[in-house]
């Protein structure tokens, strides 16, 4: 049986890893190449970075502090935040990224999503939607609508329908981040990942919510998900405590979840 991935995720703002709730509200925590070695000492299964301020600054990937992370950690890299060409694509990983994930600038130009899997190959392209509950409606038919540039600017675009589209233009992973769950500590938003996992044949990772190992079994159990973002659970001040990679894998394998063994777990 495959195991389940733990994938820790960290928003970076000019170098530095910060915490969000629903996008909003964020708090300083500490340099992006100290969270990065800090996980992976841990023994955390993969890294997602995103660089939040690319977009808004109508810049590229910060190359530099993806080359810091990079020599710090030796399990799959992704990077996404401000990717908007192959160009982009190519010097992120050249950078030191193994994986490229690709959101807003994708809905605006689907074509790099194909690009990016021809020139690279499928598994190097995550595609990464923002997803917000508007209720059903003939335009929107899952009742989740795709969102843009940090949540801030609605597309009309129905989330499993592009879900399917990323697939057929060849993504590798789709990575469903739930903004009304965001930050909250109360779990995924289990309806909008299970209508994308089961609407592709990719692997889908669950982002958005977690705050106890049990959210992330939940999620597991939805045939499809193979993945779970972690962020608050590990490191968020808001949260009354915080757990390790070895506290959370143990308790996934106690409740039956096949994942990576950490040393001392059987």
């Amino acid at each position: 049986m495959l195991t389940k991935r733990l994938i820790a995720c960290f928003d970076v703002k000019n170098g530095r890893v910060t915490k969000a709730r629903q996008f909003q509200d964020n708090i300083d925590v500490a340099a992006a190449e100290e969270m990065a070695r800090l996980v992976y000492d841990e023994q955390i299964d993969e890294i997602i970075f995103y660089d939040i301020m690319a977009s808004p600054e109508k810049r590229g990937p910060d190359l530099a502090m993806v080359s810091r992370v990079a020599e710090q950690v030796f399990v799959p890299f992704t990077v996404g935040g401000g990717v908007k060409t192959l160009d982009d694509m190519y010097a992120t990983l050249r950078a030191g990224a193994e994986k490229i994930s690709v959101d807003s600038a994708a809905v605006r130009d689907p074509s790099l999503i194909a690009q990016g899997a021809r020139a690279f190959g499928s598994q190097c392209v995550v595609l990464s939607m923002q997803v917000k509950r508007v209720g059903v409606s003939q335009e929107i038919p899952s009742g989740y609508e795709i969102m843009l540039d940090g949540a801030r600017v609605a597309t009309g675009l129905d989330a499993v329908i592009w879900a399917r589209r990323g697939e057929d233009l060849g993504a590798g992973e789709i990575c469903v981040n739930s903004i009304d769950n965001d930050g909250t500590h109360g779990g995924y938003d289990l309806e909008i990942t299970a209508a994308v996992a089961g609407a592709v044949n990719l692997p889908v990772i669950a982002s958005g919510g977690a705050g106890i190992p049990a959210h992330l079994a939940a999620a597991f159990a939805v045939e499809g998900v193979s993945a779970g973002i972690i962020s608050s659970m590990l490191y968020s001040p808001r949260l009354p405590r915080n757990f390790t990679v070895r506290e959370i894998k143990a308790e996934l394998a106690g409740l039956g979840v096949p994942v990576r063994p950490w040393a001392g777990i059987a």
